[in-house]
């Protein structure tokens, strides 16, 4: 056997699907990442003449687009004289999750649309609540992925620190390998 007959077999063999997740927020750059892990992650390769059947739902890679929200905290604040406190309704909390709620799909929604247009690819939404960087953390861990795709904002160390960052904090403690994706140059500042 020559070079080219092990080159072309080592493309017969079969890969193990990819299972991707994909931390979504409200940010462009989370939308960048996105769309450069379906250009860049998910390749399909050229279909071969002769094979024409369908892949089974076992075969195609697996994105998962996770979006965390934070949960709704109703803090009493003073009023009036004296100090009185006042807390949110229970009318008021529940309109401000549904909201939320509301929001998270929105945005999970046109995330899917973005996947739907890449062949062979197979996308799932997952939306959870508490802080993100530890939910996107444990949610690698549960579901077995092979790859977690983050955004970056870009912070300078000083912003990093005191506000904190996702992607730092998941590449350190993710049980999977981890990818950031950083802004394109023009946005990046």
């Amino acid at each position: 056997m020559d070079g080219s007959d092990q080159s072309k077999m080592m493309v017969m063999k079969k890969r193990k699907p990819m299972r991707v997740m994909v931390a979504m927020d409200e940010s462009d750059f989370s939308f960048h990442a996105l769309k450069w892990a379906l250009d860049h992650v998910f390749v399909t390769p050229e279909p071969a003449a002769e094979k024409t059947e369908e892949a089974s739902p076992e075969e195609v890679d697996m994105v998962v687009l996770v979006h965390v929200q934070e949960p709704f905290v109703h803090y009493g604040f003073p009023a009036g004289p004296g100090g009185t406190a006042v807390y949110a309704t229970t009318t008021v909390v529940e309109s401000v999750r549904k909201a939320q709620e509301e929001n998270s799909a929105a945005l999970l929604s046109r995330a899917l649309q973005m996947c739907k247009e890449k062949p062979n690819i197979k996308a799932e939404t997952l939306m959870l609540e508490g802080d993100p960087k530890d939910r996107i953390c444990q949610a690698t861990e549960q579901m077995h992925v092979d790859l977690l795709v983050v955004g970056s904002r870009g912070l300078g160390t000083i912003k990093r620190a005191f506000l904190g960052s996702v992607s730092d904090y998941c590449t350190h403690h993710a049980k999977c390998p981890v990818l950031i994706v950083k802004p394109p140059k023009e946005t990046a500042k």
